[in-house]
């Protein structure tokens, strides 16, 4: 139906879709942080002027956290992406911004592999989505592994009380399906997509892109939990470098397996932050205000980037 469009129906239809997204998009956002019921806006900006979040010294600290983190987010796409067709690194900036700005009101951000896939011709975008996923999976490899470590010892320092058999059961579950996916599920196909045809797609990625991938994957984890370290030395919290980063990584483990909008992703942590750091007697308004304004570091801002990028996406109707 949509190919018996006219040029100019499409164009419409187009800008109906960008503008909603972008319109949508603002909308969540805003209401995210006026309406919170967990921290109030008016005491989230008095908590970080009190603090002193915005001087000259911690805003560029914060700033430069943030950029490197998506230089390499945009560098580790741009790679992946080489391997099927060669794109410059600004492409592979506009693609990465405007996905963000698409999938943060996706459901686990699923609107990321749509609006970067729409960026190539239809003969590339099976492996576009590929690499893409390639790609996730590395990120969330590193949270898990360097998660896994944190949080052990954030369990055996405060002695935390863990279900470790229904972990177990949750892990095997996780195994088994994934192991169905790839080693069993032979006859499996659907509209082209197989888990043979995955098999081979993977099996094509050279060791040495795998290496440059999980090692961005890894650059990046690191700047945004320090991220979050620095922050909490502006608030003045008192607690040692290795305590910090075990509980930093323990929320970002605990956030990353729970199943939540990325647009509630603030909510999330934040609950995450406050059951963690309530074992160093921290007060709840700064873990949310750390946590908050680490979601708008690393998601709003560029969102906002990425939506100007969303509106001037022109689709190519010939093909």
């Amino acid at each position: 139906m949509y190919n018996s469009l006219n040029y100019k129906t499409k164009q419409f239809f187009w800008l109906i879709i960008k503008l909603s997204i972008v319109i949508g998009c603002g909308y969540f956002i805003y209401t995210k942080l006026t309406e919170n019921e967990q921290l109030n806006f008016t005491v989230f900006y008095q908590n970080l002027i009190k603090n002193k979040v915005f001087s000259p010294k911690n805003i560029a600290f914060l700033l430069i956290f943030s950029l490197f983190n998506w230089f390499f987010e945009i560098l580790k796409w741009k790679s992946l992406v080489n391997f099927i067709k060669k794109i410059s690194f600004s492409n592979a900036a506009i693609q990465s911004l405007a996905s963000l700005t698409t999938s943060l009101i996706t459901p686990n951000r699923i609107g990321e592999y749509g609006a970067k896939a729409l960026y190539f011709e239809k003969k590339h975008r099976k492996q576009i989505l590929g690499v893409n996923l390639v790609g996730n999976f590395y990120q969330m490899l590193m949270t898990l592994i360097l998660g896994i470590i944190g949080f052990s010892y954030f369990v055996y320092q405060h002695q935390v009380e863990i279900d470790f058999h229904r972990i177990f059961r949750f892990l095997l579950l996780g195994v088994v399906v994934i192991s169905a996916f790839f080693f069993g599920a032979k006859h499996f196909n659907y509209r082209g997509y197989s888990a043979e045809k995955a098999r081979g797609f993977i099996k094509k990625i050279p060791l040495n892109l795998n290496i440059r991938i999980c090692f961005f994957s890894f650059l990046r984890f690191v700047l945004f939990s320090h991220q979050f370290y620095f922050l909490l030395l502006i608030f003045n919290i008192d607690i040692s470098y290795i305590d910090a980063i075990s509980a930093i990584t323990s929320i970002y483990l605990i956030a990353s397996i729970v199943p939540m909008l990325s647009l509630f992703d603030v909510v999330l942590k934040g609950s995450v932050a406050i059951w963690v750091f309530s074992y160093f007697n921290m007060q709840p308004l700064t873990i949310l205000s750390i946590t908050t304004f680490m979601w708008i570091l690393n998601f709003v801002l560029p969102a906002i980037i990425g939506s100007y990028f969303v509106l001037t996406f022109k689709p190519n109707f010939t093909k």
